[in-house]
């Protein structure tokens, strides 16, 4: 094994740690490695699939380690790690087995864990002979789901709903794009599908920063559900709008390249600080504030506002593995309150007519539905604006009986999928 070889696993066995262990997101984690930047670019891609793939699949990897352990319990913690990161490349990247287990056994050398060479070699070489064949009859979907996760999913939307919730999670999801201007050319340059929506949709993989059009601003990455709460705004040319917990931006370039006067405000400014680097790409500005949202006070009403409150991100499992593997039902509690009070203080800060659009990347219904229940119930300055399906060019899937936007992993199947969003349009009438 080479230098470069070992190195990105034990790259790769930190940010498991840090992700398991320490509860630290992903991206974050891998953002801030100090020797990632060492890596080859193909190595640095290579840590990043193995990880998300360890995180994708960890019921299942879990489930295959225990199956050839002889005596029952968790072995050591560096040692379970390394045995993850080991049977994720051996059942599920397809890695040659005489690699994925030489390696492995050297990973856990360099861990510190030499005595646990034999155990890891036994391990390996049973996952080598029966791994695929076991992965292939295990309930995939519901071992890779936490209990909390999947008992609340089929408690709101029914199991048969939440099978495909939970086998969407499965996969990668695609590259989703959203244009300036022209997306049936950039559809072509970029190789890319345009959806009826207007996002361009490419497979997973490569580098973002070399496609056509990067470097010019042509264009930024936003899926395609995250893409509709923006459009059901409306016409919003010369208007003044509040786009409030505005990073990472990508609906704030939506709203300014609408022609909106956009006032981007979110508490975190160093997250501030890639929307400002986003927007300069993009040939876009917007007015940046830092500020909590919960108590900020621009001095002037605003014509709209896009409120995209901090949630569990359970919509976006798909992207962001890790996901259900820090986040608990406490969360979906704690969340919920703020949720409650950014709302409120949004519809202060709306003019009288204007139009308010709130939305999460959660599907948990007590970060959606339940919140519009409750405010329109306790403040009669507010009420619903249905959302139609010609709004959306005709994506009629995602649309609840209420009129509001509630996608689903697992919905539009045929197109490669769309993570889960909720979104509800409402208007200040007094």
């Amino acid at each position: 094994m080479t230098d470069a070889t070992l190195a990105a696993r034990v790259v790769a066995l930190d940010l498991l740690r840090d992700v398991l262990r320490k509860t630290l997101p992903f991206d974050d984690s891998f953002d801030a490695h100090p020797k990632l930047k060492e890596l080859e670019p193909r190595d640095r891609g290579f840590v990043r699939m193995l990880v998300s793939t360890m995180l994708r699949r960890l019921g299942q990897i879990d489930a295959l380690i225990f199956g050839c352990l002889d005596k029952p319990g968790l072995p050591k913690a560096v040692v379970h790690d390394v045995l993850r990161l080991g049977a994720a490349q051996l059942v599920f990247l397809n890695t040659p087995a005489h690699a994925a287990v030489d390696t492995t056994v050297e990973l856990a050398v360099a861990a510190g864990a030499p005595q646990y060479k034999g155990l890891i070699n036994a391990v390996m070489r049973r996952l080598a002979r029966e791994g695929a064949e076991a992965a292939g009859q295990q309930d995939a979907g519901r071992l890779n789901t936490p209990d909390w996760l999947w008992l609340s999913w089929r408690q709101a939307y029914g199991t048969a709903r939440a099978r495909a919730i939970v086998e969407a999670h499965l996969h990668e999801a695609p590259l989703d794009i959203t244009v300036k201007t022209d997306p049936a050319a950039w559809a072509e340059r970029l190789e890319a599908t345009l959806l009826p929506t207007g996002s361009l949709r490419r497979a997973a993989g490569g580098s973002v920063t070399e496609l056509p059009g990067f470097d010019e601003g042509a264009w930024w990455v936003q899926d395609l559900a995250a893409s509709l709460p923006a459009k059901l705004i409306g016409d919003i040319a010369g208007k003044r709008v509040y786009d409030l917990c505005a990073a990472p931006g990508g609906k704030t370039a939506q709203l300014c390249a609408a022609g909106a006067e956009v006032t981007a405000v979110d508490r975190s400014a160093k997250r501030l600080e890639r929307v400002r680097e986003n927007l300069a790409r993009l040939h876009l500005s917007a007015e940046l504030v830092a500020a909590d949202v919960a108590t900020w006070d621009p001095g002037a009403p605003a014509d709209a506002i896009l409120l995209d409150a901090p949630c569990t991100a359970t919509g976006a499992i798909r992207r962001h593995p890790d996901v259900q593997r820090l986040k608990t039902a406490e969360d979906v509690a704690k969340l919920s309150r703020a949720q409650g009070r950014l709302l409120a203080h949004a519809v202060d800060l709306l003019a009288v007519g204007g139009t308010l659009v709130y939305c999460t990347c959660s599907i948990q219904p007590e970060e959606g539905e339940a919140q519009i229940d409750r405010l329109i119930a306790k403040d009669p300055r507010v009420e619903r604006v249905p959302v139609t399906a010609d709004e959306l060019d005709g994506l009629a899937e995602p649309i609840n009986e209420r009129g509001e936007v509630r996608s689903l992993p697992g919905m539009l199947p045929d197109k490669g999928g769309i993570d889960g969003f909720f979104v509800a349009r409402l208007r200040r009438s007094s």
